[in-house]
């Protein structure tokens, strides 16, 4: 499932990661969503809501926790990447990341998808099939290789080789 950012599936798990612990109740979003939809004034209806929740806990995005006779939405792993944030905020520490992979054509899907992930994450395309980056994102880039089970196909280098530099950067 591809998550548009203006759509509710998006405003949802952006809320859920911008909360302290990755949780909400479930009544506060469905009772207020345009505050959780960051001040867009946009006002979604309540099965709606409910529509989008389940599909979200069906794909693995959010799980819900019935505690205590109150409902409570929590952000997985897999909803936290799906947002596809990278904080740009750090000085860059001179490493590169590098990511070289040759994904079987019986797996187009899974590769397509990494394609789009590496996209969202601000990775530029090098050659064929050899993207860079120098966001430090290197720990969900192997969590994600690994949740896709695409290790055997693609390798994720980082490096702080300055020659590196001049060539990228007149080739990206």
């Amino acid at each position: 499932m591809k998550i548009r950012k203006d759509s509710l599936s998006f405003y949802l798990l952006l809320a859920l990661e911008k909360t302290i612990d990755g949780v909400a109740y479930y009544n506060d979003f469905v009772n207020n969503p345009g505050y959780w939809a960051y001040g867009t004034g946009k006002d979604f209806d309540k099965p709606i809501i409910s529509q989008v929740i389940k599909r979200l806990r069906e794909k693995g995005y959010i799980e819900t926790i019935v505690s205590e006779k109150k409902v409570i939405i929590k952000l997985t792993e897999l909803g936290a990447d799906s947002l596809g944030l990278v904080h740009e905020d750090k000085p860059w520490d001179k490493k590169w990341r590098i990511v070289v992979y040759d994904i079987p054509e019986d797996k187009r899907g899974i590769r397509d998808l990494f394609r789009r992930r590496l996209k969202e994450w601000g990775f530029k395309n090098w050659q064929q099939s050899i993207w860079i980056t120098k966001s430090d994102i290197t720990v969900n880039l192997r969590k994600l290789v690994q949740k896709l089970g695409i290790a055997d196909w693609v390798a994720v280098i980082e490096s702080d080789d300055p020659t590196l530099s001049n060539i990228i950067e007149t080739a990206v």
